[in-house]
């Protein structure tokens, strides 16, 4: 059964400055191991898996999930975005008053710095706060994660919540509802 969202499925693509952000395509396959496979993306996130793993297990079109935007610059993906709806009962469930939506992204090691994330998360929470006015959207990163940590400041998540999950101290923010 598909999990609820937030957002309606398939999602209307989003157009910023720089961005497309869209549903995936089978194009999209290569980046997609390349974002599971890169050490450097999944430092914070439990370590890169294998690449001849992944090559077998990731599907023809993946991500295709209620609340998950492919992240496109230029014609090519860089990323991805994602907005779901958490689940207050799971084991590692932490302040479920904070929230019931969850911001997450992972873009290419090639396409850091350079300001995607914060362009690409903000317009998914602009799309979120226009579709679920009133609620707020929570964040999770692991606390030595200073880049996730003021990307999430940027974008008005302040901390609520730290805990340890994972082998590691966790961070969690909240960003309020849009007034």
């Amino acid at each position: 059964m598909a999990e609820p969202s937030f957002l309606p499925w398939p999602p209307a693509p989003i157009r910023t400055a720089r961005l497309v952000l869209r549903a995936s395509e089978s194009r999209d396959r290569p980046a997609y191991i390349e974002l599971f496979a890169s050490p450097e993306v999944n430092a914070y996130l439990g370590g890169a898996r294998p690449r001849d793993q992944l090559a077998r297990e990731v599907p023809g079109t993946p991500g295709r999930r209620p609340g998950h935007f492919v992240i496109e610059l230029d014609g090519e993906m860089i990323g991805t975005v994602e907005l779901k709806r958490r689940d207050p009962q799971a084991p590692d469930a932490v302040r479920p008053d904070a929230g019931r939506a969850e911001l997450g992204y992972l873009l290419l090691p090639e396409a850091w710095g350079r300001g995607y994330a914060a362009e690409a998360c903000a317009a998914v929470l602009d799309r979120f706060a226009e579709a679920c006015p009133g609620e707020p959207v929570v964040l999770v990163t692991q606390t030595a994660n200073a880049p996730a940590r003021r990307l999430a400041e940027k974008l008005g998540f302040t901390e609520v919540h730290r805990y340890e999950a994972w082998g590691a101290e966790q961070w969690m923010g909240v960003r309020p509802p849009a007034a």
